[in-house]
């Protein structure tokens, strides 16, 4: 376990994997505080890019001699045991953490550590957080799941004694940080693979609520929410539609990827107020992220512009552009009740057909949530299903793209021997990515809506399908 003295001690700081989603806005806060940083990964990403145009040292391949100098390594969950400088870093006598307990660190150092938790929503709702919090003129400290065009990255190192944090519940690794105030967007299952069921799920969020030193904001309509706030005995904010709440909206507009809605503080109306991200779901991310931030000491204009000017995190029903009269978005949704959010506000707005091209995430989520993808998936008009993108783990649960897809009618999906898709090489993965996007390219129509989803890399498919339409235009 590090220590804040170790932190103060160390010069260089050394990243195993420094392109990680998880890792970059660590960087930029470190390199924000004036510390040395290098780092290396295994593949070329526009992340590891963005890295390099800070001046930032990046090795290209994971090798042993990459760590020397460092005072301070850090590493990510997804390195395995036998990785040639994680080996090395830990007989080299400097100090090792892991990317969770980096992060745990650093939030122990702010006065004002807010924490945002939730198994769906903590990148939208940490980002219009964020985004409220400088707008209203607080310098804060800043670390998000995903891309804030606002900073131009993830991660921001302010001078107030305030950071706003995505805290992710991931084998409880968000059981790590210090939360002054704990932000609970809601509870479902997932990650079963580790906590086994959902009771296991809402004992963690409970002790992340019992470890915040000043209050919780939570989801007073989220029945597992509710349980998990059982016996702890903070101060408690709630928000919802529910107008029971402390903070709750009712919806009075939706037009394109606009929604507007008044706003309710204990009963009495605030102000109307407008987001610029679809779906009610999102209404509800933005109460959370205003509770927090009038709690941080925003004040009602700060509120107004902030979320005005959110047009969403990328990643999170981002328009990847419009070509030949189709609409190509992406978004991040991996978990069906997350898929099922996203799509329904998709078939909200007035595009004549959605298409949800999903690259399913692990193995074993596929293969417990299996009949929930399935439903999921059926509320777009057309599912095109990707291989199965493995992450962190090996193919023990023998499951693969066509069980899914043969159960969604009129889905689309591209047979690859079974062998060859337990592989995972990149020119694979290209190679499908390819196949989906000629299908897609041949068949959409104008005033088509295309989104890709998935947590992996399922964005490089909306890329390709803009690139191969607009040469066609």
């Amino acid at each position: 376990m590090i220590s804040a003295e170790i932190l103060r001690n160390s010069r260089h700081i050394h990243f195993i994997g420094i392109g990680g989603s998880g890792m970059y806005p660590l960087v930029q806060i470190l390199h924000g505080r004036g510390f040395y940083i290098t780092g290396s990964d295994n593949n070329e990403t526009e992340t590891l890019e963005a890295v390099r145009r800070m001046g930032i040292t990046v090795f290209l391949g994971q090798r042993a001699e990459n760590i020397e100098g460092a005072d301070l390594i850090v590493y990510t969950a997804a390195i395995m045991e036998d990785n040639p400088e994680l080996i090395a870093a830990k007989n080299s006598g400097a100090a090792v953490a892991e990317r969770a307990e980096m992060l745990g660190l650093l939030t122990s150092q702010y006065g004002n550590a807010v924490c945002v938790c939730g198994t769906h929503g903590k990148t939208t709702a940490t980002s219009m957080l964020t985004q409220i919090l400088l707008e209203s003129g607080k310098d804060i400290s800043c670390f998000i799941g995903g891309k804030l065009p606002l900073i131009g990255g993830s991660g921001r190192s302010g001078s107030s004694d305030i950071m706003v944090c995505e805290a992710c519940e991931f084998r409880d690794h968000f059981l790590q940080l210090y939360p002054d105030v704990a932000v609970i967007l809601n509870v479902d299952a997932d990650h079963l693979e580790y906590f086994k069921n959902i009771d296991n799920i809402i004992k963690s969020f409970h002790r992340f609520a019992e470890m915040s030193s000043k209050a919780v904001i939570y989801n007073g309509d989220d029945a597992n929410t509710l349980k998990a706030l059982e016996g702890v005995k903070k101060r408690k904010i709630s928000f919802g539609f529910g107008r029971n709440n402390d903070y709750s909206a009712v919806i009075t507009g939706k037009k394109g990827l606009r929604t507007d809605f008044e706003l309710y503080v204990k009963g009495e109306k605030k102000a109307d107020l407008s987001i610029h991200v679809p779906g009610d779901h999102n209404v509800l991310n933005a109460l959370a992220a205003i509770a927090a931030a009038e709690l941080c000491g925003a004040d009602l204009e700060g509120i107004r512009k902030g979320l005005e000017g959110f047009t969403g995190a990328l990643r999170r029903f981002q328009k990847i552009g419009e070509a030949k009269g189709v609409t190509i978005v992406d978004d991040y949704a991996h978990h069906p009740a997350e898929l099922a959010c996203t799509l329904k506000a998709a078939k909200s707005l007035d595009f004549k057909r959605v298409w949800a091209v999903f690259q399913p995430f692990t193995y074993s989520r596929t293969k417990v949530l299996l009949e929930d993808f399935v439903k999921a998936l059926s509320i777009a008009d057309i599912a095109v299903i990707t291989d199965i993108m493995g992450g962190r783990e090996k193919n023990d649960a023998g499951i693969y793209t066509e069980d899914l897809a043969s159960k969604i009618e009129g889905a689309v999906w591209f047979d690859t021997d079974h062998e060859t898709a337990d592989k995972q090489t990149a020119q694979q993965k290209e190679y499908n990515f390819r196949q989906c996007v000629d299908y897609i390219a041949a068949n959409c129509r104008e005033g088509d809506l295309v989104m890709t989803l998935g947590c992996g890399d399922a964005y490089k498919a909306a890329k390709m399908l803009e690139k191969k339409l607009k040469d066609e235009e």
